[in-house]
């Protein structure tokens, strides 16, 4: 029903109205302040606010002090300072705040190597029945706590975090849990990778993979990361234990080669996701494997070493591939894509990432996403020199359902960028955009005095878009000021803080993520 001009104008004097109290005019809502709010409000208001946020609210008054202390606001808690800001001093401490604060709320917990005692873990057990999540991080231990009298743990464990120590053999703990976690689901192993030196040291096994498995019969997602002892043996023992199997990821074990693939795909038949980044796979294992039978989706071989012929024999025999990151592969060039898409079948893929294969060219990629472009939520074409905005510019009409794009490389060119033409053509054509990526020198990006109307029309017509990564330069700065003025602050980001990757897109994303 229209309202007249009257009764909009009636409706507006009323919203404005002020009363006369003691001959001063107050607003109705003149007396309403935070402390007037219902502790559910405040309560949501809190849930906003990150532990050690509320912990400084906890200062400001009781009634605030017995909110921010409610259990509530408890159920996900990281003890690691270093990722929260939250240090608690002595074990007594945290066993008063495990009794007090967390109690049946708590779901989630990260424990720093001081605080893993078989005390603590014998009090999360009796007090927190709901606790379903769990990290414990050993990596910087040097010395491991006595568990020797431990006779509890947490019995409903569905996603549990081992960061390994480089040294530490933790053995002698790990047999005091393995009655407490078969029924675990997600299994991470976090390993040493980024802190390894060059020099070659000796490798130590710091725990014994062969025995856990045993233990855990209904993983459904296994990641083994940056672990300098893991080998094909260690996925044979997994794969011959976990039947239900859907997500195996050993990114960064350098040991991998691939020999026992055959087997994993005979014995784990629900396998659908697997991620072998930086590996050392051997061409002949990959090729021995039943491809035409597997239930495979989201494949990652990317940094690995693989030929021309296996990446041919392994696309042409996939049946149902939806996700493939195969970048910084010398073999991968034109005639991989050609045979992909004569022989194979990429009409169900959603999500391409060939980052710094040099050897595809502008002719060949164009003919692949004229083809399959409209299909795809994420593109990456990242790290190639000979891949400019001309090319992306005339497939920026074809790839209108993409999520993620990541272009552009930080090597200096010898051609020019011209971005907010660039801007203007995704703002155009990609409405559904939410992650972006421009990877390319400051000193190649070309922008005039009107590079403020195309990141408008990009911010205004890509309402999705929540992370924009720029390296650091004129242009991000000029971009970064305008998605602040209209109250979008977080949404252009700095290369030297983040990274856009398409596993955004992978069905067990959220599963994988570790801190």
């Amino acid at each position: 029903m229209d309202l007249s001009g009257d009764v909009w104008a009636q409706v507006a004097l009323e919203a404005s109205t002020v009363y006369l109290v003691d001959g001063v005019m107050r607003s109705p809502f003149a007396n309403t302040t935070i402390e007037k709010l219902p502790d559910k409000v405040l309560m949501h208001i809190f849930s906003y606010l990150t532990h050690r946020e509320i912990c400084r609210m906890a200062r400001v008054c009781r009634k605030w002090r017995l909110i921010a202390y409610d259990t509530r606001l408890w159920k996900s808690v990281s003890l690691r300072p270093e990722i929260s800001g939250l240090h608690v001093g002595s074990l007594e401490a945290l066993l008063a705040l495990i009794s007090i604060r967390f109690g049946p709320s708590l779901r989630y917990i990260e424990l720093p190597i001081e605080l893993i005692t078989h005390t603590v873990l014998h009090e999360l057990s009796n007090k927190c029945p709901n606790l379903t999540h769990m990290l414990l991080d050993f990596s910087t231990a040097m010395q491991l706590h006595d568990f020797s009298e431990m006779q509890a743990f947490p019995t409903k464990l569905k996603y549990m975090v081992i960061c390994l120590s480089e040294v530490i053999f933790m053995e002698g703990f790990m047999r005091k849990i393995y009655n407490f976690i078969n029924g675990l689901e997600i299994l991470h192993l976090i390993g040493t990778y980024e802190k390894v030196e060059e020099e070659e040291e000796e490798i130590y096994e710091v725990i014994n993979v062969h025995k856990l498995k045993s233990a855990t019969p209904n993983l459904r997602v296994i990641n083994l990361y940056g672990i300098n002892f893991i080998d094909d043996s260690h996925i044979d023992a997994f794969s011959s234990n976990c039947i239900q199997l859907e997500c195996l990821a050993v990114n960064f074990c350098n040991k991998v080669t691939g020999s026992t693939l055959k087997t994993l795909f005979q014995r784990s038949r629900r396998l659908k996701c697997l991620l072998m980044h930086q590996t050392s796979l051997i061409s002949e294992h990959v090729m021995a494997v039943e491809w035409e039978k597997v239930s495979l989706q989201e494949l990652d071989i990317s940094a690995t070493d693989l030929s021309t012929e296996c990446l041919v024999d392994l696309l042409t025999r996939i049946p149902n591939l939806r996700f493939l990151s195969a970048g910084q592969l010398n073999g991968f060039n034109d005639t991989v894509l050609k045979a992909w898409m004569e022989g194979g079948n990429p009409r169900n893929l959603i999500a391409l990432d060939l980052d710094s294969s040099d050897n595809l060219t502008d002719d060949a990629l164009y003919k692949f996403l004229s083809r399959h472009g409209q299909q795809l939520s994420g593109l990456v074409l990242s790290g190639m020199p000979h891949i400019t905005d001309q090319l992306w510019m005339s497939v920026m009409p074809i790839l209108n359902n993409a999520k993620i794009l990541v272009m552009g490389t930080p090597e200096r060119l010898g051609v020019n960028i011209h971005v907010d033409q660039l801007m203007d053509g995704i703002a155009n054509n990609i409405p559904r955009l939410e992650r972006l990526e421009l990877r390319w020198d400051p000193q190649n990006l070309r922008f005039s005095d009107k590079s403020q109307k195309a990141i408008d029309i990009l911010r205004v017509k890509c309402l999705k878009l929540r992370c924009l990564v720029l390296n650091d330069g004129r242009y991000y700065e000029i971009v970064k000021a305008n998605f602040e003025r209209a109250d979008r602050n977080t949404v252009v980001r700095t290369s030297t803080s983040s990274r856009v990757s398409n596993y955004y897109l992978l069905g067990n994303y959220k599963d994988l993520v570790f801190n």
